[in-house]
C-alpha cells in the first residue's frame, strides 16, 4: 500500500496556523470539513482529541500521525498537514511536530486502518530526507512529488 495513491494534492494543507495540539486538530477538521470530506466536524474532532488523550499520535522526529476511526465515512481519508512553526504535540522526544498525517478510516474496517496507519510509518521511516524535502516544497504539487519520490526510493 502506498501513502501517495491514498492522497491527493486537495488534500495537503501547506500551511497550518496553530501552534498547540487541538487549535491544530480544529485547523485539519476544519480543512477535510471545507473541502465536504467529512460531515461531523465536532465529532472528528472529538474522536482525535480523545485518541491524542490515550497517547500522542506524534513518533518523533518532527512527525506526527493523528487518527481515528468513524462511522461517519465510506472510504478513508489521509491529510497531509505542514507547520512550519512546529505543534507541540508531546512527541517522545520532545521536538514539536511540523508534518502531520491525519488518517481517518471507516469504524468496519479495523484492518484497512492499520494498513494505513502501517504504510504512514513505514513510509516516515524509511524515507530519511522525507521531512526535511516536505518542509521545503512549495506548494502541494511539490509535496505530491516529494512524496512519490521517497516513496519509490525505498520501495526500489
Amino acid at each position: 500500500m502506498k501513502v501517495s495513491n491514498l492522497l491527493n494534492r486537495e488534500m495537503v494543507l501547506s500551511d497550518l496556523k496553530s501552534q498547540e495540539r487541538d487549535g491544530a486538530l480544529r485547523e485539519m477538521v476544519g480543512f477535510l470539513k471545507q473541502s465536504d470530506r467529512v460531515g461531523k466536524e465536532k465529532e472528528l474532532f472529538e474522536k482525535l482529541r480523545q485518541r491524542e488523550e490515550l497517547g500522542s499520535t506524534a513518533i518523533g522526529d518532527g512527525v506526527a500521525i493523528p487518527h481515528c476511526k468513524t462511522n461517519s465515512i465510506k472510504e478513508p481519508l489521509i491529510l497531509l498537514a505542514i507547520s512550519r512553526a512546529g505543534v507541540d504535540f508531546h512527541a517522545p522526544d520532545g521536538s514539536l511536530s511540523q508534518v502531520f498525517f491525519l488518517v481517518v478510516s471507516p469504524s468496519d474496517n479495523p484492518s484497512l486502518n492499520l494498513q494505513i496507519l502501517a504504510a504512514v510509518a513505514h513510509l516516515v521511516r524509511k524515507a530519511e530526507t522525507l521531512f526535511q524535502r516536505i518542509l521545503v516544497a512549495e506548494d502541494a504539487a511539490s509535496i505530491m512529488n516529494v512524496l512519490r519520490e521517497e516513496e519509490e526510493r525505498i520501495n526500489e
